[in-house]
């Protein structure tokens, strides 16, 4: 399996040359945008070679499924990196014990934020159970900024909060919003300036 994870970009630069390597790090991929946090990511051979998926991708179906996350889900399967992809549009507010096992059986999780992300307690159902696997599993979770502004995420400001304001269950709200800033400080992609994430899944791919 071969998916390139994004560079961190440490929080201070006591010198010219960690200066000069952040420069050229970032001009190296000009067409995107990294939103990146403090830890190191754990690398690829640390993960358990039993588990039954490389990649869990978790997404909002009605925003970027025709799109983006089917054009990630194929160039991964050509690549012969064994994926899952929620295959049906979910109405109900819990996820199935088979989704549970796929996310908590996956060596990676990557998560593709739209506007309408939260609007969805599935998603944000899926992403609690991912980020305790980050925790718990040591499990490695990429961000993809889709269409929103990492600091909306972050924060849940923006479409973010429009959306919390339909959700009532104080308990789940906590812990949505606690994955949600967790889940926006790993490092990551943002795609709001680009025409397309073709570019991001070449990327990714090599």
């Amino acid at each position: 399996m071969n998916i390139s994870v994004p560079d961190k970009t440490s929080s201070s630069s006591s010198s010219s040359a960690s200066s000069s390597s952040s420069s050229s790090s970032s001009t190296s991929s000009p067409s995107i945008s990294s939103s990146s946090s403090a830890s190191a990511s754990p690398s690829m051979s640390s993960f358990s070679k039993g588990s039954l998926y490389e990649v869990f991708i978790s997404f909002r179906g009605e925003d970027t499924r025709k799109n983006f996350t089917d054009h990630l889900h194929e160039a991964l399967t050509k690549a012969g990196i064994n994926s899952f992809i929620d295959d049906e549009l979910r109405r109900g507010k819990d996820i199935t014990t088979e989704l549970v096992r796929a996310i908590q059986g996956s060596r990676i999780s990557i998560i593709v934020f739209s506007r309408r992300y939260s609007n969805s307690s599935w998603c944000l159902e899926e992403l609690v159970k991912i980020m305790e696997c980050r925790r718990t599993l040591g499990q490695l979770v990429l961000p993809i900024f889709y269409d929103v502004d990492p600091s909306h995420v972050r924060k849940q400001t923006g479409s973010f909060a429009q959306s919390f304001l339909k959700h009532t269950d104080e308990k789940k709200v906590e812990r949505w919003r606690a994955a949600l800033t967790e889940a926006s400080n790993l490092s990551g992609w943002d795609l709001r300036n680009t025409l397309d994430g073709y570019f991001l899944i070449s990327f990714l791919m090599n």
